[in-house]
């Protein structure tokens, strides 16, 4: 877990998360990164990852390419300034994936993926806003940080630009990160990061932002105009130990937004996109011809989004955008496997059957 030196996890739920920065010194010491710059340009050779080339830096041209890339894209890149990233690389590297368990005091349904990103010495994206929650890890060479709230507005962008620049940027805070600092950024907070070394590696561990368009699309809803720049706000989170469920607070944040129900919420936050519906289908055909084992540790797909309600001492399992049935298995295991993500079919059988015949696990 998160080590936050100074402060409490709680108090940075209560005192950070949505509202301002915080770096965090070590907050996983002696951390060594699961994927090497080599290894990362590997993947973006591959069509499965999203992947991108972003060269330039402040006063010079910026210019953006899309993958999937070849080795002598990269054999032709400058010396300096430039970025690869690769997105949800945690769906098909377990190592990176596992990572995510750091950051489970809050909620996993909120989660989104993770970004890894390489930079050149002088290598960055340039000042930019997004609504995503994010933590920085930080994980080879140094990176300086310029953070600021200033100017965070939809027209504050550099014309004639492929890349989502802010023009006018003013720096409030700088930070210099190392190996196993964390530095976590709330929406509507600009960031502009810059390697300071010719090996530069950033893990970007993004929780997504519920628009209201979002979810009144979700509902079958035209958005009211008044509404459309509207987002849906996380209650006060307490870190119980169970980041897969979905609490009463949390349905009572998006219904300020619009009428929605428990079973609804639970539907939308569980629900795939269409990239991730594709790379769900290409693991189940991976896995088509395996048998259940009556011994095996089997674990939910990494692409897949899980929750659950408890409801009139009843568990209610969401499961990309579908509510789940089960016969017969103790909704405490229910529960267990949602928050870890990984069933023991020697110890609870039944559920671990169910599971394989529904295609959402695959052996360890």
């Amino acid at each position: 877990m998160i080590h936050f030196e100074k402060i409490s996890q709680q108090q940075f739920l209560q005192e950070y998360w949505q509202k301002k920065p915080l770096l965090i010194k070590q907050a996983l010491p002696d951390f060594i990164s699961p994927i090497t710059s080599d290894e990362l340009a590997g993947l973006a050779l591959e069509e499965v990852f999203e992947s991108r080339l972003i060269t330039g830096c402040a006063g010079a041209a910026w210019s953006l390419r899309n993958g999937a890339f070849t080795e002598q894209d990269f054999l032709n890149m400058p010396a300096r300034d430039w970025t690869l990233l690769v997105q949800g690389v945690d769906r098909y590297i377990d190592e990176v994936g596992d990572l995510v368990s750091h950051f489970d005091f809050i909620p996993r349904w909120r989660f989104d993926d993770v970004m890894i990103s390489y930079a050149t010495t002088g290598g960055g994206v340039g000042p930019h806003f997004d609504y995503y929650d994010v933590f920085l890890l930080q994980g080879t060479g140094k990176r300086r940080w310029h953070l600021s709230a200033k100017n965070c507005e939809m027209g504050n962008y550099l014309a004639g630009v492929p890349l989502r620049i802010m023009d006018k940027f003013e720096a409030e805070q700088v930070f210099v990160v190392e190996p196993g600092d964390v530095l976590y950024v709330p929406p509507k907070v600009a960031h502009h990061g810059v390697s300071l070394d010719e090996d530069c590696t950033t893990l970007s561990f993004g929780y997504r932002a519920y628009g209201a368009c979002e979810l009144f699309e979700f509902m079958d809803r035209p958005c009211p105009d008044g509404m459309k720049t509207d987002y849906y706000q996380d209650p006060q989170w307490r870190d119980i130990g169970q980041p897969a469920l979905i609490p009463d607070s949390a349905i009572r944040q998006a219904q300020i937004l619009l009428d929605i129900d428990s079973v609804q919420f639970a539907q939308f936050v569980t629900k795939l996109d269409a990239m991730d519906v594709q790379t769900l289908q290409l693991f189940e055909y991976e896995n088509q011809d395996e048998d259940f084992d009556v011994c095996g540790r089997y674990q939910l797909y990494s692409v897949c989004k899980i929750a659950y309600l408890q409801e009139n001492n009843a568990v209610r399992m969401f499961v990309n955008g579908e509510e789940v049935e089960f016969k017969g298995v103790d909704k405490g295991d229910l529960m267990d496997f949602c928050n870890k993500r990984r069933v023991d079919s020697l110890h609870c059988s039944e559920l671990a059957k169910q599971l394989f015949e529904q295609n959402l696990i695959f052996l360890m």
